[in-house]
């Protein structure tokens, strides 16, 4: 069933947030960081891989992904919806189903023996993709992949994720640069505004949270 009313885009990004809390898949310690894949220290981690253990949650945030990307990009904007690997293929597979579309996944790199393919299952010329992922945060591996998916003579204008970390500058003009369009539910300041809301964490992890979202690339567990 093709989903087509919701709540409001704050309404959503509140509920994804308050989800994402409630199943553990938002940590915050200021006291013992997180290193993220980029070698730096942060007192914020996030799991969407976490929501596919997670029947009513996956069902109802992938409705919510479902009609934003409608709502965002159009009813009628896309031929097949793409995930990318490994965390994309789960929730593409899901959005795919709700609108009615095929479903393929991209490949971080050549698979190396075979056809030696990036793109798993079938894409054609002059397709309109979407790519599906858990979350962005700077957008560096979206561009790959969106490229990837370019070289089969597709296109691919979208990208749509759960989480968006949405505390670096330029991520959505460099997407937009490169032609594409970033469609997600909710970001790190809902999560913050939520985790308040709910009282999920004392007044210093929230203040230590709230001065990282503000100048992440300066913050550091002294600070």
């Amino acid at each position: 069933m093709i989903p087509t009313s919701f709540p409001t885009k704050e309404e959503i990004a509140r509920l994804t947030a308050g989800m994402l809390i409630e199943i553990g898949a938002i940590d915050f310690n200021a006291r013992e960081p997180f290193t993220h894949a980029s070698g730096k220290q942060a007192p914020t981690y996030v799991d969407c891989r976490k929501l596919i253990s997670y029947p009513r949650i996956r069902a109802t945030l992938m409705d919510f992904l479902a009609v934003t990307i409608m709502r965002e990009a159009g009813f009628e904007a896309f031929d097949n919806i793409a995930g990318g690997e490994t965390a994309g293929i789960p929730f593409s597979a899901m959005v795919a189903d709700r609108l009615a579309l095929p479903m393929t996944y991209v490949r971080k790199k050549p698979k190396g023996y075979g056809r030696n393919a990036r793109i798993e299952g079938v894409m054609t010329e002059g397709q309109r993709v979407l790519l599906v992922e858990d979350l962005t945060t700077d957008g560096g591996s979206k561009l790959s992949f969106v490229d990837a998916i370019r070289d089969t003579g597709a296109t691919c204008g979208a990208t749509a994720v759960i989480f968006y970390y949405g505390i670096f500058e330029g991520v959505e003009k460099t997407l937009s640069d490169h032609g594409v369009q970033l469609i997600h539910l909710c970001t790190w300041w809902d999560v913050l505004a939520e985790a308040k809301a709910r009282g999920a964490y004392d007044t210093e992890t929230l203040a230590a949270v709230e001065t990282y979202l503000g100048a992440p690339d300066q913050w550091s567990p002294a600070g």
